[in-house]
């Protein structure tokens, strides 16, 4: 089972190649070329991040919280 830091670096490496996707949708768009396969690839490209968001939210929610995160900036209580 992977850990929260690997599925958050999983969320920002899928977030990078979203904006590339959208990037090359705008060029097939100027250049006159359907795009409906590429905006396919894009729908199932945000859907699989918000699996890994849901996930990331369950293993936070599952993490016991350090006494040093229960006091803002761990001063007064």
């Amino acid at each position: 089972m992977p850990d929260i830091d690997f599925i958050r670096t999983e969320i920002e490496r899928r977030r990078a190649q979203v904006g590339r996707q959208r990037r090359e949708i705008l060029a097939l768009q100027k250049a006159g070329v359907s795009t409906s396969s590429a905006e396919a690839l894009l729908e199932r490209m945000l859907d699989r991040i918000d699996e890994l968001c849901a996930e990331r939210d369950r293993l936070k929610a599952a993490t016991p919280i350090r006494p040093s995160q229960e006091k803002p900036l761990g001063g007064r209580p």
